[in-house]
């Protein structure tokens, strides 16, 4: 195959105008700039990228684009790739150096995974067959790339193996991850390598530094507020409207005896009269836990979910209810078995009195502690402590843990975030002010999920927004200069 720097030469590509900064997986730039979609979803989005995008970016003073491609739009079976797709790619990173942004290049659906739906049919993290065939073929398209793309400097292009990998065994992880980087730099072996977090990103992964890679983190938190309303993630229709900065919830992590250090029941006070009915709605599991709901000690219900090592953290759609047979005045939830479950809402309804709807927060490391339940159904911590989600919080929760892996030597960037456009527009600005500050603190690089569309700066559709007209699109003025400066 004609490398990339073969085809530059030979269409008369040229090198970016403007010197890109040197690159190293030990340390990354603070890259800033847009994820786009054009090939990010075979059916739904596979057009060429557009040159007019690359101009606005680069004429913003932004110098990064990432682009989340799905492999289905360019392969026809194992090994058989069509040229017709990779060529629209090839211009992309093109059109990139020409304008001084650098290409970040990801599966967002590779073999074997992917986030989206539907999901794929083999598994790229299993130990059986199947997940070895899934991990070649995921090897064999990033050597594909590495060899279509070698001559090109790293400065000016890296990969990004796969998108946001679940919450798996790290082993498995750095399996399929080794796999990929072993092809590559077979071909190429100075690429700059990028590796997502474990749990959709939000975890990083000390067990990949062996593999010389950087990683990229998130920027979703809290989520009832960057996906409020948000038409695939099943009942954001019912969250209530984001505020910023927001009271927080409970946990949504009850913690069993695998760990001790966490395990902790979500207790709730207050005055439930008989026939109260509670329904707690789970949303994922690990490693059987044993639920126990109780009523001033007396059990109310048990229930055992059973797991397998093949599933050992599935995701879960169950509602579990119950009603008190007698008036208490505590309720407690724990598991006192096994490693943890993950719920989302939490709902009480006492006969004739206003209903208590609890949602948690989705975080790790805290214990649920004790809430109280007032006579008008509003649930307040009873440690007395103001639990608030503001710039502090994100910057203990979503930098500090990144901090860490950066300063042992692993380069950090955040790959994708941003807010979907139902959450009011001022909610939005406040909240990406804080996050830009603590990313700008960090000097950690960024990418906004879309350029264009429900998360970016044009042709976002909110409601809220006194659009400016540019270019032929609808421009959030206000958004795109808070941007600019973080």
């Amino acid at each position: 195959m004609l490398s990339f720097s073969g085809a530059a030469l030979a269409s008369g590509w040229t090198v970016s105008p403007r010197p890109l900064p040197a690159v190293s997986w030990l340390s990354l730039p603070r890259w800033r700039g847009f994820n786009l979609l054009e090939k990010f979803l075979l059916g739904n989005s596979d057009a060429p990228f557009e040159e007019s995008d690359f101009d606005i970016i680069a004429d913003w003073g932004f110098n990064f684009v990432r682009l989340p491609c799905d492999y289905r739009i360019w392969t026809e079976a194992p090994g058989r790739y069509r040229e017709g797709p990779l060529k629209e790619i090839d211009r992309a990173i093109r059109l990139g150096r020409e304008r001084g942004i650098h290409v970040l290049l990801n599966l967002h659906r590779a073999p074997g995974y992917t986030v989206a739906k539907p999901p794929e049919t083999s598994d790229l993290w299993a130990d059986d067959a199947g997940g070895e065939e899934a991990r070649h073929q995921f090897a064999a398209q990033w050597q594909m790339f590495a060899e279509r793309y070698c001559g090109i400097p790293s400065r000016e292009l890296s990969f990004n193996l796969v998108n946001e990998p679940p919450l798996i065994p790290p082993e498995k992880y750095v399996r399929a991850c080794a796999a990929a980087v072993e092809a590559i730099r077979s071909v190429d072996p100075d690429r700059l390598i990028l590796a997502d977090g474990l749990e959709y990103g939000r975890l990083p992964v000390p067990e990949l530094k062996a593999l010389r890679i950087g990683q990229c983190t998130r920027g979703y938190d809290p989520v009832e507020l960057t996906h409020y309303c948000a038409s695939w993630v099943n009942g954001s229709e019912n969250w209530p409207l984001p505020t910023w900065p927001m009271l927080t919830h409970p946990t949504a992590f009850l913690c069993g005896n695998f760990k001790k250090e966490l395990q902790s029941p979500l207790v709730l006070r207050g005055n439930f009269p008989a026939g109260s009915k509670l329904a707690l709605q789970l949303a994922r599991l690990s490693a059987s836990p044993h639920l126990v709901i109780k009523a001033d000690s007396h059990v109310l219900l048990q229930r055992s979910f059973p797991t397998t090592p093949e599933k050992h953290q599935p995701e879960i759609t169950d509602v579990v209810e119950t009603e008190l047979t007698a008036a208490a005045r505590e309720i407690s939830i724990a598991v006192e078995q096994g490693d943890w479950l993950k719920w989302k809402e939490l709902h009480i309804t006492p006969p004739a009195q206003p209903a208590t709807q609890l949602r948690s927060l989705d975080k790790w490391g805290e214990k649920p502690g004790d809430w109280i339940i007032g006579p008008n159904g509003v649930a307040q911590s009873a440690s007395g402590k103001k639990f608030k989600c503001d710039r502090d919080l994100l910057w203990t929760r979503n930098i500090e843990p990144w901090l860490k892996l950066r300063d042992s030597g692993v380069g950090v960037m955040v790959g994708e975030w941003g807010c979907h456009n139902r959450t009011p527009h001022p909610v939005v600005l406040a909240w990406m002010r804080d996050f830009l500050a603590n990313w700008k603190r960090a000097n950690f690089g960024w990418a906004l999920w879309n350029l264009r569309g429900s998360f970016g700066v044009l042709d976002s559709e909110r409601k809220d927004v006194a659009y400016e007209n540019f270019r032929g699109h609808k421009l959030d003025r206000q958004m795109l200069e808070l941007l600019r400066k973080g």
